[in-house]
């Protein structure tokens, strides 16, 4: 990961234990933070197709951070699991799923979905699934593949900057590439420590 996602994520851990102390002493399961998490982005997607992209983006900065909630809560508590591993993972692409969905509606509501621009967000939203899929296929065989500029954080981040400061349209077509050179990038990544270890 980028040394800025790695810091975030570090800084926001620790601004976040308190609150999975808390969650912890209600008995709340890290499962049930998946899921919440994930049907969130359901009001997101609402937002931004009732044509809100100012909220959509407060949401995004708001809920982004707390998609760590349900990983720490696991690791703290002992309640790591591999099913809570494949939930999370699972989740947070239907997540972006409704993200992009409602990015369509968004930008159809205010008479700026031109072929360019559903173009740039169905890439976006395959340079996102496969940047994921591309580190959970790597790591199921045994190869490290945690590299790459843009990681979910980063995606995030440029989307709600983009829905609260209204550049939107070049948030999308930096997506659209970046997203696919972050999957190439960890398909290099891959393939030298597949050269270096055949298996």
């Amino acid at each position: 990961m980028s040394a800025f996602s790695d810091a975030m994520r570090e800084w926001t851990s620790s601004a976040l234990f308190p609150l999975v102390r808390l969650l912890n002493r209600a008995n709340i399961s890290p499962n049930a933070i998946t899921l919440t998490g994930a049907g969130s982005y359901i009001l997101i997607a609402v937002a931004l197709a009732l044509g809100h992209g100012l909220l959509a983006g407060v949401l995004i900065a708001i809920l982004g951070p707390l998609d760590l909630i349900d990983g720490l809560l696991a690791r703290t508590t002992g309640k790591k699991t591999a099913f809570g591993a494949f939930l999370d993972s699972t989740m947070d692409r239907y997540a972006e799923f409704f993200l992009f969905i409602g990015l369509i509606f968004y930008f159809l509501r205010n008479n700026g979905l031109d072929p360019i621009t559903f173009i740039a967000i169905f890439s976006a939203m395959t340079g996102s699934i496969m940047v994921s899929y591309a580190r959970a296929r790597a790591e199921a065989l045994g190869f490290s593949c945690k590299v790459g500029l843009f990681t979910r954080f980063e995606r995030l981040f440029l989307l709600a900057s983009s829905l609260i400061l209204g550049f939107e349209h070049i948030a999308l077509l930096i997506l659209a590439i970046l997203t696919h050179f972050t999957a190439v990038h960890r398909i290099i990544h891959v393939w030298k420590q597949a050269d270096r270890c055949p298996r």
